[in-house]
């Protein structure tokens, strides 16, 4: 059976999801501002896996910016930040009407459980998915003048679906199916476990935007080391005292490995540290604040969700209470700059010889 399946959002991983799927579903629709829909239908989307940009492959899609040019969707995949999704999703509700969109599958692909209150206010069939790859565009011009979209991505998924409380399986496995015709996607049981697991590791977005991790040298990695080991293992003794289970999301380090890197000397855990951080790429939230000067960002809705839990379950979290303050006030500048490490850690203000206590 032929489905009818629209992308909103054509940013990094909306990209590239479109590049994996559009070939595998004739009916595939990508949704956005006009000016990326001319380029991406006058040069389709063009994605490469890091370090590969010499096999760079091309893929035509079919892209509107007039949801009227859609045909009702089966699925609706959306590739939007939550700070934008409470309005998208109104408009694609005012675009198709809550009758016609009754059956339709909405596919929430954001950061975080923020879009778990949204979605629901606008769609009765919903399923969340995690994207556990980090994906970038890079946009070029080529010879002729012709904007073209190209996207760069980590790894190639793996996609994990499902709902907080095991709801809806047979959307899950539907929208599943549909994702593995083209990239590795997964309907999972233990979604929200899944989805606090992966909060863990976006804590450490605010502070490598922070630091300009991509953008200037770390001045003092053992210090850099010191507080994104912390930050993560903050978020593991919050997560824990929630009741979430750990539970393994692409290729994200386990809790034994955060555990060891916060607890440990750094002689022992510095060369595995060094190794992750150099697998790293600009987050979603360094792209949103360094590279398109946006000043919405998804620091309240990770950062401040978790502290939100901290403070529920009697957790101390040090780390992430001055992270969280010090990205609020650096976030919200006019112009903001990376800072040095070593001012980083000044302004946090915590002692250097602190300990955490495990649990």
């Amino acid at each position: 059976m032929t489905q009818t399946i629209l992308l909103v959002g054509a940013g990094a991983v909306g990209a590239t999801i479109a590049a994996w799927l559009a070939p595998k579903h004739q009916q595939f629709y990508v949704y956005d501002r006009p000016d990326n829909v001319k380029a991406i239908n006058e040069s389709g989307i063009s994605s490469y896996k890091q370090h590969q940009q010499d096999q760079m492959v091309n893929t035509p899609v079919k892209a509107i910016d007039n949801l009227a040019d859609c045909p009702t969707p089966d699925i609706i995949l959306l590739c939007v930040k939550n700070y934008s999704l409470d309005g998208l999703s109104k408009a694609i509700v005012d675009a198709y009407g809550v009758s016609v969109l009754k059956n339709t599958i909405v596919v929430g692909l954001q950061n975080g459980v923020k879009n778990q209150q949204i979605l629901p206010k606008y769609f009765n069939n919903v399923v969340y998915g995690i994207i556990s790859y980090n994906a970038w565009l890079d946009e070029t011009t080529d010879t002729g003048g012709v904007k073209r979209t190209m996207a760069g991505y980590q790894a190639k998924g793996p996609f994990l679906f499902g709902t907080p409380d095991n709801s809806n399986q047979a959307a899950v496995q539907q929208v599943t199916d549909a994702f593995n015709q083209g990239v590795e996607a997964i309907a999972s049981r233990h979604f929200q476990d899944a989805a606090l697991s992966k909060m863990i590791i976006n804590l450490t977005n605010s502070f490598t935007t922070l630091s300009g991790l991509g953008y200037r040298e770390i001045d003092n990695a053992p210090l850099f080391q010191k507080i994104l080991s912390r930050l993560t293992y903050e978020g593991v003794n919050i997560v824990k005292a929630a009741g979430f289970k750990e539970c393994k999301v692409g290729d994200i380090p386990s809790w034994l490995l955060i555990r060891a890197s916060a607890l440990l000397p750094q002689f022992l855990t510095r060369k595995l540290f060094a190794k992750n951080v150099k697998k790293m790429v600009l987050s979603s939230m360094a792209q949103d604040i360094i590279q398109n000067g946006r000043t919405d960002n998804e620091l309240h809705d990770i950062n401040g969700y978790l502290l939100g839990l901290a403070d529920q379950f009697g957790v101390d979290a040090p780390y992430n209470k001055a992270m969280y303050q010090l990205c609020q006030s650096a976030f919200a500048a006019e112009q903001f700059s990376p800072m040095a490490v070593d001012d980083i850690w000044r302004k946090m203000g915590i002692k250097g010889s602190e300990i955490l206590k495990s649990d």
